[in-house]
C-alpha cells in the first residue's frame, strides 16, 4: 500500500513518483508483460484491472538413466533438479483516487510494451466522464460488465461484521450454494440487483443518495474535500448531538410501538430548533448514520420483497469504515427483525473492474481456470480504528493491490466432504483466538532466520541469492506485523494463510523450493533402506504388521526414526476400532494425502500403500503439485514410485495395472484445503468409489481438516511436533494422534 501526495500531470511516470511514496513499479507490476486492461471509474475512485504474464522460476525433477549402474552402491541420487523459468498469468486489480487518474494512465502509456495487445474496457459512471482522455492517453476504447470471480476464487471474501466481537470481522466460507442473493453496490448513488445464478441477475431497484451524497453534504457541512477525512471525523463524532432521538420526543423509550429511547427519530432534527455550533464530527457522524440508514432499510426492503435473506455490500462508500458497516448492519437486523444478513466484501470496490475485466478478456478464458490470491502482492483489508488517523489508516490518497495467480487447474470440492458448505478447513481461526495468535505470529517470526538461511543454501551458485534471501525476509517481516495490527487483513489468519503468505513471499523472489535438495538428499537414504524395512514388515505376524505400519506412518520408520514419537501417550487413540476394520472386508479404493519427502513417504506410506494393494483396495495417492517446506510433490513421488516399483513386485504390478495411481492436488502448501482440490483427483474419487480418505501430517491433519466430516471412511495421522499445540490439545511434545472416523449412518 503506498500513500499520494499531491498529484501533477506532467507527461512520462515523474508526476507519479512525486505522487506516491511506493516506486510506481511496485504498484503497476509487470506491465511490460500487460496484455489486456479494463477501468472501472467512479465519481471519487478508479479501479483498474490488467492481464499480464509473469516469469518465474520452479523446479523440476528428473529421474536418470540409471542403466546398467548399481544405484544403492554408488549411492547416486535419486534423481536430479533443475530450475526453469515457467510463464504463469496474473491479473492484477488497483484501486486509487480520480485525482491520479492522468498521472496513472501516464506512466501506464508509457510503460507498455506489447502495444499489440492493448485492449481496454471501462464501466462506472465515470467511465463516460474520461472517455476521451483514456483514448487519448492509451488510444483503446472503453466497455463493461461483470460479478461473481471472487466467490470462485477467494474463499473468504465476505465477512459479516459485529461491533462488540473481537475482533469484529467474521469471515464466511464460499460455497456453491450462495444463491439468490441481493447485491447493493453503494458507489456514487445505489444500485441494488437480485442475483439467482451467475448468469441470470437482474436490477431491481436503486437510489440517488448514496456515497456521492455523504461526501458533498460533508463537503459542504464541513468544508473537508476528501472522503476519507470525512469518515475520520465521523468515527470521532457524537450523533445524538445532532439527531433528535426517541428519547428526546417522548421522554424515553416509546414502550406502544417498542421503540429504544437511543433511535433515531429524526437526523439532524436538533438543528433546527438549537441555537448552537454544531462540530465538524457529529454532522459527518449524523450524515453517516442517516445515509447509511436510509441504504440499510431500502436494501432491506428489497430483500423482504423478493425473498432474500443475505444481502452482500459492495462500492467505495462501505471501504472496511466500521461506522458504515455497523450502521448498515443495524439498519438491516432491526428492519428485518434479524431474519436478512448484511454482509460485505474484502474486494468490495473492485466489482465493476473485474466485471469489466472479464467481458473483455474472454477470449483468455479466465472462468475456465481457478485463481488464487498472492498475498506476497496484496495490500490487504486495512485496520480503520477510530484510534488511527487518515494516514495510519492508508485509506485516503491510497494505492490498494489485490493480485491473482491463475493455477494449473480448476480446483473443486473433494466429492467426499459431508457437507461442503459448512466445511471449514482450519482448526483454530486466530483471528479470534488473541493468545494462539500471538503464539504463532511469534513462532514464525523466529523462525525467520532459519528461512532466510535456507533459501540462500538452497541456490549456492546464485550471486544475488542472498540479496534476494533478505528482501524476502523484510517483505514476510512486514506481512507479519500487518497481521499482528490487523489479524483480518487477508481473511480469517490460521496457521495455514501464515505459512501460504511465507511461500508467496519465497516465490516472489524466486526461491520456489527451498528444501529441493534436502528431500533430494533423505528420498535417496530413505530409498536404500526401503526393501529392508519390507523384509522386517513381511516377518511380522499380521496383527504385529498392522500396528508397525501404523508406527510407520506417524514416525517414518519402525525401528531407529522416531521411535521417541510414537512411544509417547496417543493423544487421540482409535487405532483398536481401525484394527477391527481392517479385520471385516477390503476398502474399495483408498484416498491418501501424502505429507513430507523421505522417510515420511517412502517409508511410511509406500509399505502402508503395498498393505492395502494386497488386501485387495485400490489406492489414489496425492501429493502436492508444487513445492512447500518439505513435503513431497507430485513429480517427486513419480520419481519415488517408479524406483519403489523397480525393488517391489506388489508396487510394480499395481502401477502398471492402475490399481495405485498417483494424482496432483492442485495444492502448494503445507496444510488441505479440501474443498480446493484438483478436478482430475475429484473425478477419479467418484471414478474409482472411495470409500476411504487417510490424511498424514501435523499441516494436514492437525492445523486443517482435523475436525472435517466426510461421507466415507478417514484416519487423521500425526505427531505433534509443536509443544504449545500439544498442551493447547491436552496432550505433551510428540503425542500421537490416531483418529478413525466412520460417517454416522
Amino acid at each position: 500500500m503506498a500513500e499520494c501526495g499531491a498529484s501533477g500531470s506532467g507527461s512520462s511516470g515523474d508526476s507519479l513518483d512525486k505522487s506516491i511514496t511506493l516506486p510506481p513499479d511496485e504498484i503497476f507490476r509487470n506491465l511490460e508483460n500487460a496484455k489486456r486492461f479494463a477501468i472501472d471509474i467512479g465519481g471519487s475512485l478508479t479501479k483498474l484491472a490488467y492481464y499480464s504474464t509473469v516469469q518465474h522460476k520452479v523446479a523440476k525433477v528428473r529421474s536418470f538413466d540409471h542403466s546398467g549402474k548399481d544405484t544403492e552402491r554408488d549411492h547416486e541420487p535419486p534423481y536430479e533438479i533443475s530450475v526453469q523459468e515457467e510463464i504463469t498469468a496474473r491479473l492484477h486489480f488497483i484501486k486509487f483516487e480520480n485525482t491520479y487518474i492522468e498521472a496513472c494512465l501516464d506512466f501506464i502509456k508509457d510503460h507498455l510494451v506489447n502495444t499489440e495487445t492493448k485492449v481496454i474496457q471501462a464501466t462506472g459512471g465515470g467511465a463516460y466522464k474520461f472517455k476521451d482522455l483514456i483514448e487519448e492517453k492509451l488510444r483503446l476504447n472503453p466497455w463493461c460488465s461483470g460479478w461473481h470471480f471472487l466467490f470462485r476464487n477467494i474463499p473468504h471474501e465476505a465477512f459479516v461484521y459485529q461491533k462488540d466481537s473481537d475482533p469484529e470481522f467474521r469471515f464466511q466460507t464460499n460455497h456453491p450454494h450462495i444463491f439468490p442473493y441481493l447485491l447493493v453496490n453503494i458507489g456514487s448513488g445505489v444500485s441494488i440487483v437480485k442475483v439467482e445464478t451467475e448468469d441470470r441477475f437482474e436490477w431491481v431497484g436503486g437510489s440517488s443518495i448514496g456515497g456521492g451524497t455523504f461526501w458533498g453534504l460533508g463537503a459542504l457541512l464541513t468544508k473537508t474535500k476528501k472522503f476519507d477525512e470525512l469518515l475520520h471525523l465521523a468515527s470521532r463524532g457524537q450523533h445524538s448531538n445532532v439527531d433528535m432521538l426517541v428519547r428526546d420526543v417522548y421522554g424515553g423509550a416509546h414502550q406502544t410501538l417498542g421503540l429504544s429511547g437511543n433511535l433515531i427519530a429524526s437526523s439532524f432534527g436538533k438543528s433546527a430548533t438549537a441555537d448552537q455550533e454544531f462540530s465538524k464530527e457529529d454532522m459527518a457522524k449524523s450524515l453517516l448514520h442517516m445515509i447509511s440508514n436510509d441504504i440499510g432499510q431500502l436494501a432491506c426492503l428489497h430483500a423482504r420483497l423478493h425473498s432474500l435473506d443475505r444481502v452482500y455490500f459492495g462500492g467505495f462508500f462501505i471501504r472496511g469504515h466500521p461506522v458504515t458497516m455497523r450502521t448498515i448492519t443495524y439498519s438491516i437486523n432491526f428492519f428485518s427483525k434479524g431474519e436478512v444478513q448484511a454482509l460485505f466484501l474484502r474486494h468490495e470496490g473492485y466489482l465493476g473492474a473485474i466485471g469489466a475485466f472479464l467481458k473483455g478478456a474472454e477470449q483468455d478464458n479466465p472462468n475456465q481456470y481457478s485463481w488464487g490470491e498472492n498475498y506476497a502482492g496484496s495490500s490487504g483489508l486495512m485496520s480503520t480504528s477510530p484510534e488511527l488517523g487518515p494516514a495510519q489508516r492508508a485509506r485516503s490518497g491510497t494505492f490498494d493491490l489485490l493480485e491473482m495467480d491463475r493455477l494449473e487447474r480448476p480446483l473443486v470440492n473433494l466429492p467426499l466432504l459431508l457437507d461442503p458448505p459448512s466445511y471449514v478447513p482450519d482448526t483454530v481461526d486466530l483471528t479470534d483466538d488473541a493468545l494462539a495468535r500471538k503464539y504463532w505470529l511469534t513462532c514464525f517470526e523466529e523462525a525467520l532466520d532459519g528461512v532466510v538461511k535456507r533459501a540462500v543454501a538452497s541456490q549456492p551458485d546464485s550471486v544475488d541469492a542472498a540479496e534476494r534471501a533478505e528482501k524476502f525476509r523484510q517483505k514476510y517481516w512486514n506481512k507479519l506485523q500487518t497481521l499482528r495490527q490487523q489479524p483480518f487483513a487477508y481473511g480469517t489468519l490460521t496457521v495455514r494463510s501464515l505459512l501460504d503468505t511465507r511461500e508467496h513471499c519465497l516465490n516472489e523472489f524466486n526461491f520456489p523450493d527451498p528444501y529441493s535438495k534436502v528431500k533430494q538428499r533423505e528420498n535417496g537414504v530413505a530409498l536404500r533402506c526401503f526393501p529392508g524395512v519390507v523384509r522386517s514388515l513381511d516377518t511380522l505376524g499380521w496383527e504385529e504388521r498392522q500396528l508397525a505400519l501404523v508406527k510407520g506412518l506417524l514416525a517414518g520408520n519402525v525401528f531407529d526414526w522416531g521411535a521417541k514419537a510414537v512411544s509417547e501417550p496417543w493423544l487421540v487413540d482409535s487405532y483398536s476400532e481401525w484394527l477391527q476394520r481392517l479385520k471385516g472386508p477390503p476398502h474399495k479404493c483408498a484416498l491418501i494425502f501424502a505429507d513430507n519427502s523421505g522417510i515420511d513417504i517412502i517409508l511410511g506410506v509406500f509399505p502402508f500403500v503395498r498393505e492395502l494393494l494386497l488386501r485387495g483396495t485400490e489406492v489414489i495417492l496425492a501429493c502436492n503439485s508444487g513445492p512447500a517446506l518439505n513435503d513431497v510433490t507430485h513429480g517427486e513421488s513419480l520419481i519415488v514410485a517408479e524406483r519403489i516399483a523397480g525393488m517391489d513386485p506388489v508396487v510394480h504390478s499395481a502401477l502398471r495395472e492402475e490399481r495405485l495411481l498417483l494424482v496432483q492436488t492442485g495444492s502448494s502448501s503445507p496444510c488441505l484445503d479440501l474443498s480446493r482440490l484438483d478436478k482430475g483427483l475429484a473425478a477419479l474419487v467418484r471414478e474409482r468409489g472411495a470409500d476411504l480418505v487417510v490424511i498424514e501430517g501435523m499441516g494436514r491433519a492437525v492445523h486443517t481438516n482435523y475436525h472435517a466430516a466426510l461421507c466415507c471412511e478417514s484416519l487423521k495421522l500425526a505427531v505433534i511436533k509443536n509443544a504449545w499445540l500439544a498442551e493447547r490439545l491436552g496432550g505433551r511434545l510428540f503425542s500421537v494422534i490416531f483418529k478413525y472416523e466412520v460417517p454416522a449412518e
